[in-house]
């Protein structure tokens, strides 16, 4: 017979103790251990191996190419490769309220309207609700199955009969197994039933969407192994003042992990931006000490950002140095740089350095533009407001190459820029000569820093 037992779970990372713990010996995290109650199953002493499954050659194995559903939404399309995966599980997680449930609600609306049939389950929300959203963004067709119920049996006999190609669970942590006595929302019943919807999108060759909530450190709440079952995880933020949304994959087996997709959030639901440098750069001050914009590169595209850096004189004994949207750990190197490499006295002077917008940017190849952003504030003389910058700057001072540079100077030259300051490395006078944009190259910080008139 069965014997339950308690057991102690790390919430962040889904570690096993038998006993209570104050760090967690895996992932290091501090009062992270909950209890629960599992039921141990009794083993089986007569094994046989005669029926099961066998390794087989590399070489027997048969490809057979990926069955993908265009969803209607290129932003998320993008996102997702190209499109949903038959028989994948997609993990969609972000802040409550930031429009998970509109996206994917929008997502259904397209994809039944082709006459696909989409499955939509709802433990938070009832029918009405879910109607009521739906009638705001034009979902009303037959193809769109609803059903609100937390019970994973019932929701499966349901799928059953709908024979359904896309499925939406939202939340995961509302869910319940019967296999599993703990309460909806803790880490042995998530990691059950995540498991048995990854059984389910295999079995039935059908895409399954779950919504995961987060928590206030922005990962996905329960265990950090619901991130490893699924085949595709993605994260929806964006500042909750702000219309625009980003949508980020932070795991995907079948596409690329550095492409983002832009949205903006209006009173009938979201609409893609197709042009996110216009967003971003909208109301930027011109000739203004302390603003630049620079070029990156997101994905397959580049996107134009405005970097904002404001210099000031300290009344404290310790100055205080602030980031918002880029590394703080990578300012205080590039205030270092400046110190040493170009004789900026920046020790008794507060520091703040933003990305206008709310966008979070992790290019190196910013790095240019943060440096000359501070150098513009402490010196109170703007740059020119049509000059885009791009490079990254190491530790001796040296301006290095970056990729993608016909791309980054394209997207400004499109924009409307007339100069671009780059990395002499990357100056190619043959590809370059041909654009109508006026290229300046720096090789060292200190040639960056005399083009500040």
């Amino acid at each position: 017979m069965a014997k339950e037992k308690t057991v102690f779970f790390c919430s962040e990372c889904g570690f096993e103790a038998s006993k209570w713990m104050g760090q967690c010996p895996n992932c290091k995290s501090w009062n992270t251990f909950v209890e629960e109650k599992t039921v141990a199953k009794s083993k089986n002493k007569q094994v046989s191996y005669g029926d099961r499954p066998k390794a087989v050659s590399i070489g027997e194995v048969a490809v057979t190419e990926e069955v993908r559903l265009i969803t209607g939404i290129n932003e998320l399309d993008r996102v997702l490769g190209g499109g949903i995966v038959k028989g994948s599980l997609v993990l969609v997680g972000g802040d409550p309220g930031i429009g998970k449930s509109t996206l994917l609600l929008e997502m259904c609306r397209n994809l039944s309207d082709k006459g696909t049939k989409v499955f939509y389950v709802s433990g938070e929300e009832s029918l009405s609700q879910i109607k009521m959203r739906g009638e705001r963004i034009g979902a009303n067709s037959k193809n769109l199955m609803l059903q609100s119920d937390n019970d994973l049996d019932n929701i499966f006999a349901s799928m059953e009969n709908c024979q359904a190609e896309v499925m939406i669970v939202d939340s995961i942590q509302t869910m319940v197994s019967a296999d599993t006595d703990n309460a909806p929302g803790t880490v042995t019943q998530v990691r059950e039933v995540t498991n048995r919807l990854l059984q389910l999108a295999k079995r039935l060759n059908v895409a399954i969407f779950i919504v995961g909530h987060v928590t206030k450190e922005g990962m996905v709440a329960g265990p950090r192994t619901l991130e490893h079952m699924v085949d595709c995880v993605l994260y929806f933020e964006g500042d909750g003042n702000a219309g625009f949304r980003l949508l980020r994959a932070v795991k995907n087996r079948f596409g690329s992990t550095n492409e983002i997709g832009v949205f903006n959030m209006t009173d009938k639901g979201l609409e893609e931006v197709s042009n996110p440098s216009k967003m971003f750069l909208n109301g930027r001050p011109e000739n203004a000490p302390g603003s630049v914009v620079v070029s990156v590169v997101e994905g397959s595209r580049a996107i134009m950002l405005e970097i904002q850096a404001l210099v000031c004189d300290s009344n404290f004994n310790m100055a205080r140095r602030t980031a918002v949207g880029v590394d703080y750990n990578r300012v205080n190197l590039l205030m270092a740089v400046l110190e040493k490499r170009a004789g900026l006295n920046l020790a008794g002077s507060d520091c703040y350095v933003n990305i206008a917008g709310g966008m979070k940017l992790n290019d190196p190849s910013a790095d240019l533009g943060i440096a000359m952003a501070i150098a513009s504030s402490f010196r109170n003389r703007a740059l020119d407001s049509s000059v885009c910058i791009i490079g990254e700057i190491g530790l001796t001072g040296e301006i290095r190459g970056i990729r993608n540079i016909v791309q980054r100077i394209g997207e400004a030259e499109k924009m409307g820029f007339t100069s671009c300051i780059i990395p002499s490395s990357n100056y190619d006078k043959s590809s370059m000569e041909k654009m109508g944009i006026k290229i300046y190259t720096v090789s060292n910080i200190n040639e960056a820093l005399g083009l500040i008139k």
